[in-house]
């Protein structure tokens, strides 16, 4: 997890569970553009569709939990797998899928980062209040 912004318990979880899918769609992009060489010298994209899906369910899995929308695009990218068609069109449909899911899963970071974000009090911790015998000696 990267440096920055103290964060609470939930706020911490969060980021893992965004950054560990981020991981994961590294893996699912670089299936996608092995797919796209595939699908431009005309070979059958099948084996890989089953392999595609066997990244995705997992993340999908994780992140509905927490992330619903987010979530639901990966859905939509398993049925998308899932239909017949033409590997080009396919191929053009998981790009964009990857595109929007890494864009979805960097605003969830970012967002996350500013809701969850614990503040440090401002007062100095060596600071003591004072006490019911210091008030009354000043008055």
């Amino acid at each position: 997890m990267a440096l920055g912004p103290k964060l609470d318990g939930a706020g911490t979880v969060k980021i893992v569970t965004l950054e560990e899918s981020l991981g994961k769609l590294q893996s699912v992009h670089a299936l996608v553009e092995r797919m796209a060489a595939e699908a431009k010298g005309q070979k059958p994209l099948g084996p890989m569709e089953i392999q595609l899906k066997r990244l995705l369910v997992p993340m999908q899995g994780q992140l509905k939990m927490q992330f619903q929308l987010i979530g639901d695009l990966v859905t939509a990218m398993v049925l998308v797998a899932g239909r017949g068609g033409g590997s080009q069109a396919k191929v053009r449909a998981y790009r964009e899928f990857v595109a929007q899911l890494r864009t979805q899963l960097e605003i969830a970071i970012v967002q996350t980062k500013e809701k969850h974000e614990v503040k440090d009090d401002p007062k100095d911790p060596s600071e003591k209040r004072p006490t019911s015998a210091q008030k009354q000696s000043a008055e």
